[in-house]
């Protein structure tokens, strides 16, 4: 019995490292997007095609679709934030690496999370947090640059320190909206309504410009919408299930690794070395941060 659910895990370890790579390179996808369309035409189509990819993952669920109350102000909270990120993450892209953009947002993010639990709920702070908040404001100036502050007030990775920021809001209201509805469910719903406000948003645009797109820029939208958001989020959903979040968590840390190297193969981005120093310990400090809680986990 042990020997199979070790074998169940290690099968889901590989499907989770499938799903971060999918992840990582979504960034190259959205970088080969911004080439082509408007924002708004792109970010119109993204969820369309988001909602339409979850109808088969629904019918294999095989639960039905319920809504409440306390779900519906978490969907509607979260969907804001879902736009206002994929505004920033365009923008953040569209004049800038999309291999700086990932390390940025994934490797902040957490610690934007930590912050914002601290500051909004009073979460205790132990001292290998306190060290993990260190290294994260180290790894976050570099990354970000700020020793030429010009330099970032004026480049996009202001853009990507929103997006970070915003990632943490929609990953609290995420934590809190499970309680109340299947995770599936609650993507799907983002999705659909994300779909109607950006309709509206782009109603003047020229939707249709998509279909004048050549072949790249389908396989670009596509794998954006489907692999990169539908696949990837609903195996990591499956897998915290099984797995626990802890573990599942410690998987995002191959996303920036994923997305750098998708970047410098099919962008031809440099490595730039302030990104990977800054990415490191940002990482590291992510790792101090959940110490504490991954000791309690296994006492």
């Amino acid at each position: 019995m042990n020997l199979r659910k070790k074998e169940h895990n290690i099968n889901y370890a590989y499907l989770l490292t499938l799903a971060m790579l999918l992840w990582g390179g979504g960034w190259t996808a959205l970088k080969i997007l911004t080439y082509n369309l408007p924002m708004d035409t792109i970010i119109f189509w993204r969820f369309f095609i988001m909602a339409l990819a979850f109808l088969p993952v629904l019918y294999l669920l095989k639960k039905p679709l319920k809504i409440d109350f306390h779900s519906l102000k978490y969907i509607l909270s979260s969907t804001i934030l879902n736009i206002a990120f994929m505004v920033s993450s365009f923008l953040g892209i569209k004049y800038g690496l999309a291999g700086a953009g990932s390390v940025i947002i994934t490797s902040l993010s957490p610690l934007m999370t930590f912050l914002l639990m601290v500051l909004l709920f009073r979460k205790k702070v132990s001292k290998m947090q306190y060290i993990g908040l260190f290294l994260g404001i180290l790894g976050g100036s570099i990354i970000l640059q700020l020793n030429d502050l010009s330099l970032f007030l004026n480049g996009s990775n202001s853009y990507f320190l929103l997006c970070a920021i915003l990632w943490a809001g929609v990953t609290i209201l995420a934590q809190h909206a499970h309680q109340h509805l299947h995770p599936i469910h609650y993507s799907f719903y983002i999705s659909v309504l994300a779909t109607v406000v950006a309709f509206f948003y782009a109603f003047d645009a020229d939707l249709g410009a998509v279909f004048t797109q050549n072949v790249h820029f389908w396989i670009a939208l596509l794998y954006l919408a489907i692999l990169g958001q539908t696949l990837a989020t609903t195996i990591f959903f499956m897998a915290s299930g099984k797995l626990g979040s802890e573990k599942t968590s410690s998987f995002m840390f191959l996303v920036p690794i994923f997305a750098l190297l998708s970047a410098w193969i099919f962008l031809d981005e440099a490595l730039q070395l302030h990104i990977i120093v800054g990415g490191v310990l940002s990482m590291l400090a992510v790792y101090f941060i959940n110490k504490t809680n991954l000791s309690r986990h296994h006492e």
